[in-house]
Formats: structure tokens, C-alpha cells, sequence
């Protein structure tokens, strides 16, 4: 992961940087998506490991998949990485891209971690209480964790809310052991 990352980086911010640019970062986060998924896709994973096509056979696979979907630059961009045999590295890229936009937009990325999943009136609560915390636009990403008993877990940067039986549990057994 960390060598797809390496190789992805440089891509993702050039590509965030003439977004930025031409004010297409929109535009550009929804042509990575689609570039992602289909990098994504088991037998186009088979294609991209084929030693046997040429870089010009798979930019054209995978134009043809993206059909006009994509704008002559992002062609272009499946071109290049074709070229480099990097057509592997677009989901990395697309998730460093959506970093780079979410960070120029002012949003933060947190987490819920529920012991149950939150219904989406708890989703909005939380949300809503982020948001006014932190001042900035929030992205939630909600997840599960029955090993949390009950209550949630709310973690967004640097900041960690515990509200979980757990970690009450765990704070309880530290109190009563000193």
C-alpha cells in the first residue's frame, strides 16, 4: 500500500493542482471515481497485470470502458499512466485526490464508530454537532464495533471522544486500580 501510495502521490496533486486551476475540482473527483472503479474491477486488474498488451491496448480498453464520460484531459491522464504502466494506481489516486479537495474545501473527515448501527437521525445529530464544534464542513464515515458494548467513539483529527461502555468500563477499572 504504501508503495501505491508512493507512486500515486505525484499524480494526485498534479492532477489536484490543474483542477484547482481551471476551478474543476468537481469535475475532475467525479472522472477519478469513474477512472477508480473501473482500475478497481477484477477482470480489468487481470488486463492491467497482462504483460502480453501493449500500453496502447489497455489506454484504449479502458478510454473505450470510460467512453465520454471523461474529458480530453483525463484522457490524456489514462494515456500517461498508461504509458507507465500505472493505470493500477487510480483508486490511490482518487483517494489522495478527494484528500487534497476535501482539505482545499475546508472539510474535516470524522469517524463514528457505534456499537449498533446509528440511525440516520444520530448520523445528522452528530454531524451537526461536529460542524459547530469545528467550524468547518465535516465529512462522517460511520462504522460498527460491537465490541464497544454501547454508546459511540467519535474520532475527527486529532480529537478522540470516547462514549463507549468500553471506555467507560476502562476508565472505571484505571480509577479503581490506583
Amino acid at each position: 500500500m504504501a508503495e501505491l501510495t508512493t507512486i500515486a502521490r505525484p499524480y494526485a496533486q498534479a492532477v489536484f493542482r490543474l483542477a484547482r486551476e481551471q476551478q474543476t475540482l468537481d469535475a475532475w473527483s467525479d472522472m477519478l471515481g469513474l477512472m477508480a472503479v473501473v482500475a478497481s474491477d477484477p477482470d480489468m486488474q487481470r488486463l492491467l497485470d497482462n504483460p502480453r498488451l501493449t500500453e496502447q491496448q489497455l489506454a484504449d480498453v479502458f478510454l473505450e470502458i470510460c467512453g465520454d464520460r471523461i474529458n480530453d484531459e483525463g484522457r490524456n491522464l489514462i494515456k500517461v499512466l498508461a504509458e507507465n504502466r500505472r493505470l493500477t494506481a487510480l483508486p490511490e489516486m482518487f483517494r489522495l485526490f478527494q484528500e487534497h479537495k476535501s482539505a482545499a474545501e475546508g472539510a474535516i473527515k470524522a469517524e463514528l464508530i457505534t456499537a449498533f448501527p446509528a440511525t440516520e437521525a444520530h448520523k445528522a445529530t452528530v454531524l451537526e454537532a461536529l460542524k459547530q464544534r469545528f467550524g468547518r464542513e465535516v465529512e462522517l464515515e460511520c462504522r460498527t464495533d460491537e465490541s464497544l458494548v454501547g454508546g459511540a467513539i467519535i474520532r475527527a483529527g486529532d480529537t478522540v471522544i470516547d462514549g463507549s461502555v468500553r471506555g467507560k468500563l476502562s476508565r472505571l477499572a484505571s480509577a479503581l486500580s490506583h
